[in-house]
């Protein structure tokens, strides 16, 4: 009896091993392309350093490619790396509605794509979405902006602008209306006062998140608007619009003891806008942290290259005009003056150094 649980033992400890070896031979023989929308942005390129370094550190072999907001080169990466073979697609769209094509011979293929922190649109071969809670994030640019105004003390009336992202990107609209979700009753309410009328993101977005052509159009702004008027406050999707904005404002005089700067938001906690932050010309960022959103997606990947559920938490809010895609949806952080060495220092994402 003993010997035969000896040797039962034996098989099973031997069929444990064999699929551990088949799942690391698994591992070993797939390729993942990740396909990343430009360098300009250091959010970007951390995104990708953090998602190759994970997935490399679990076997898989890695294709990162940077598209510098070429559509056509993106493309053209996606493609060739459906040629080659990749097993799991993992894409960061530049314009979330060109890729319909190319994914479709990716799905000929069996080759599963995940959406990577923007959505994909108007195709059904996007099978998985990893990214924050982007409405969230709008919530919380708002919340900022309320909060360093005063307005839940009933302070104002304010004048404020408005800022929206890329209109080609499927995140732009969720960060925007995040935001009005707290800012209209505000505007209805006189609080706030959108002292250009520009409201929607037909009249405030800004395409491919350019930073010189945000501080053109506050340029304009100001110089239509603002003559003997100020600005109270600017809503800012992103760190690099709030640095073109931020200098535009200083150009007119903005930032000195007479004339402080406006609260403004922003989002991606890039170095820049942390230093702005201190400086007192930012007043807030969103802090999304890269290496969480790597091992989500990692884990992703391990899913379904093995064979398991696909961990997701979210499966009714991201129809992307033809389904709804199941997703991982992350917490942002807000990040101040007063919060900023503890949220990213702390946590290891920032060196304190980088900031003196």
């Amino acid at each position: 009896m003993a010997r035969l649980k000896t040797t039962l033992l034996m098989l099973a400890l031997a069929g444990l091993t064999a699929a551990a070896s088949g799942r690391v031979a698994l591992a070993q023989k797939a390729t993942i392309g990740i396909a990343m929308p430009t360098k300009s942005s250091a959010r970007w390129i951390d995104d990708g350093n953090n998602m190759a370094k994970v997935l490399r550190e679990r076997g898989y072999g890695t294709d990162l490619q940077y598209a510098e907001d070429d559509i056509p080169n993106q493309l053209a990466q996606v493609e060739n790396m459906v040629t080659k073979g990749a097993k799991v697609l993992v894409i960061a769209a530049i314009d979330g509605t060109t890729l319909s094509d190319v994914l479709k011979q990716a799905k000929a293929k069996g080759i599963t794509v995940i959406a990577y922190d923007r959505l994909i649109r108007d195709t059904p071969n996007v099978d998985y979405y990893a990214t924050f809670d982007n409405f969230q994030v709008g919530v919380q640019q708002a919340q900022s902006i309320e909060q360093g105004l005063g307005l839940k003390e009933g302070k104002g009336p304010f004048n404020i602008e408005l800022f929206g992202g890329s209109p080609d990107d499927n995140n732009a609209y969720f960060f925007y209306n995040g935001a009005m979700s707290v800012l209209q009753p505000y505007i209805d309410s006189g609080k706030l006062v959108v002292g250009s009328k520009q409201t929607g993101m037909d009249k405030v977005s800004i395409l491919r998140w350019d930073g010189a052509t945000a501080q053109a159009r506050m340029d304009n702004l100001l110089s239509a608007f603002y003559g003997k008027k100020r600005v109270d406050a600017v809503l800012s999707p992103y760190d690099g619009l709030s640095i073109g904005i931020i200098s535009s404002l200083k150009s007119v005089g903005y930032g000195t003891p007479d004339q402080p700067m406006p609260i403004i938001s922003g989002q991606d906690a890039e170095v820049p806008s942390i230093k702005a932050i201190l400086r007192g010309d930012q007043y807030s960022t969103i802090f999304k942290d890269t290496r969480d959103l790597a091992r989500v997606t990692a884990d992703m990947v391990d899913a379904v290259l093995n064979g398991k559920e696909v961990p997701v938490n979210d499966a009714k809010t991201y129809n992307n005009g033809v389904k709804t895609v199941p997703s991982y949806l992350l917490k942002p952080v807000v990040v101040y003056k007063s919060n900023w060495d503890k949220v990213l220092v702390d946590s290891g994402y920032y060196k304190r150094s980088q900031f003196e």
